[in-house]
């Protein structure tokens, strides 16, 4: 589950602070890195754990209205669609979501006002209506209507936003990334999906732990050497005059370029602009494109890459 986007995200995020904060070891670093990753994959699975945690609490709404028509002799009929659903069936016996969420203590059950503000948009709307309109559903239906209720109410929530943040201070900046994953796991389950059904893996393999370590390392190690290819591709400006945030995300991407030759600059340089967009002032993408890709032509010209 966790990316290469999400982890070149958060080593720029450490080595900003490491500047900032001073008088901490690689291996400090190294762990929290780690230890922020492994809480993205926390998020992952809380976020699975909503959509659970949300047909319980449907389950004990419908109880009560239907306790209330008993006593007051009420006709009204009452539709248990939500709680037949048949993907969030399959989804609350599964077995990886089980054991984590067993291991982390994972649950939504404390927090009764935020499922109850949640469960009153999704019943007000127009995809559950859609929802109950066919007199009988499949197991498609029942995937494709939390699908849909995720990506247009959940993952639009701004709600969502605080809580989370008040839960972990890695999470506000996580969601966005996380969202996509729990979106693709949504639509991986099939009718003929079990409780074995493979969830997302914490690394996709050893190979993307191993790059988020070294081009940490490397970020560090040699920061004064990726320095200065910036300060002569940036026509020998002092390193004072160029915005912090932009001479991180630089050193991280030549870093990037140079320890790993499988990767294409292209590559690079296009994953650190989009980090730029969203975290560096407005202009300053353009501005890291320039001097990154120059410190790539220099290092070609002079054979030091070879890609």
């Amino acid at each position: 589950m966790i990316n290469r986007t999400l982890i070149r995200l958060k080593i720029v995020q450490l080595i900003y602070e490491y500047y900032q904060n001073g008088n901490r070891s690689i291996e400090a670093v190294g762990k929290e890195l780690m230890y922020s990753l492994s809480k993205a994959y926390e998020l992952y699975n809380l976020l699975l754990c909503l959509m659970i945690d949300l047909t319980r609490y449907a389950d004990e709404v419908i109880n009560k209205q239907e306790e209330i028509n008993r006593v007051t002799h009420a006709n009204k009929e009452i539709s248990h669609r939500l709680l037949e659903n048949k993907f969030i069936a399959i989804l609350e016996k599964n077995n990886m979501l089980n054991q984590y969420r067993e291991e982390k203590k994972l649950s939504w059950m404390d927090d009764k006002n935020y499922l109850k503000y949640l469960y009153d948009i999704i019943v007000q709307s127009e995809y559950y209506a859609d929802y109950l309109a066919p007199n009988e559903v499949t197991f498609d239906d029942d995937r494709e209507f939390w699908r849909k209720v995720y990506k247009n109410i959940i993952m639009k929530d701004t709600e969502i936003d605080d809580i989370i943040e008040d839960m972990c201070i890695y999470w506000n900046d996580d969601k966005e990334t996380v969202d996509t994953f729990v979106i693709k796991t949504i639509k991986r389950f099939t009718a003929e999906s079990t409780e074995e059904q493979p969830l997302m893996p914490e690394f996709r393999d050893e190979e993307d732990k191993l790059f988020a370590d070294r081009l940490l390392r490397r970020t560090i190690e040699n920061a004064e050497y990726y320095q200065s290819l910036i300060s002569q591709s940036a026509h020998n400006w002092e390193l004072n005059r160029i915005a912090f945030m932009d001479l991180v995300i630089m050193q991280v991407a030549i870093a990037e370029i140079l320890s790993f030759p499988e990767i294409p600059v292209s590559v690079t340089i296009n994953e650190y602009i989009e980090l730029a967009k969203c975290y560096s002032t407005p202009k300053s993408h353009i501005y890291i494109n320039g001097i990154v890709d120059n410190v790539a032509k220099r290092l070609r010209n002079a054979g030091k890459l070879m890609k």
